[in-house]
């Protein structure tokens, strides 16, 4: 069971998952989660994986409701694009640090069942690297899916940090930090998922550093200048 808010980390994760032989359910919400996992409407999985930033129910409190309606045979596995301290998260088997390979899954997967409910911080070995496109991560996934799906789980990805990038203006018009930090971190592990590193990169420089300053555009026609450019490098892979 993957659970995510961010609909492109569900598609990137549920088919990694397919493809490594497991049968996906997937939620938004923590909440939705619940519902069908209290209802009957899902069997019981052999592991969950959830967000750690979600609206709504998540982190420590979704892994108590999750662990009271499944038992101690269900690994529970937390994801974030962004470390966690270990006392944050005790409810849960593993972590693993977005963007992750499935290789880094197993890996959770194998310390959690060996360490009795340990929890074991696991980074991912795909860090964010500074070229524009990770070409390890692009190569794997179009091992595993189709052309036409290939291309439009990128096209979505872009789309989809593109129009964030509004939000960000926004966020920094209002001085709304809240939401620049919430909307910059979706870009990064959106991004950072498909192995779109250069944007990931900024994404994740632009969580960090906060908001700009009153009248700073540079940060937005930089993100969208790299953005273009990463879409004329995988047009010329068709």
């Amino acid at each position: 069971m993957i659970i995510d808010d961010d609909a492109l980390s569900r598609e990137v994760v549920a088919v990694l998952a397919a493809d490594s032989g497991f049968c996906v359910e997937s939620h938004e919400s923590g909440d939705s989660a619940l519902c069908a996992l209290a209802t009957c409407q899902v069997c019981r999985p052999d592991v969950i994986l959830a967000d750690l930033q979600m609206p709504g129910l998540c982190g420590e409190p979704l892994a108590r409701e999750l662990r009271a309606v499944c038992d101690d045979d269900t690994m529970l596995l937390a994801m974030s694009g962004t470390s966690v301290p270990s006392e944050t998260i005790r409810s849960f088997n593993a972590f693993v640090l977005k963007p992750f390979s499935m290789n880094d899954l197993w890996s959770a997967l194998d310390h959690a069942r060996s360490s009795s409910r340990t929890l074991v911080p696991k980074d991912s070995t795909n860090e964010l690297l500074p070229e524009i496109l990770n070409w390890q991560t692009y190569v794997s996934l179009a091992e595993v899916m189709p052309r036409a799906q290939l291309q439009g789980l990128y096209a979505m990805c872009l789309d989809d940090a593109d129009a964030r990038v509004e939000t960000l203006r926004q966020a920094s018009l209002a001085r709304d930090i809240e939401t620049w930090t919430r909307a910059a971190h979706s870009i990064k592990g959106g991004c950072g998922m498909v192995g779109a590193a250069e944007l990931a990169r900024m994404a994740a420089e632009m969580e960090q550093n906060g908001l700009p300053a009153v009248g700073n555009i540079a940060p937005f026609e930089a993100f969208l200048a790299a953005s273009r450019r990463l879409r004329r490098i995988l047009d010329a892979q068709n």
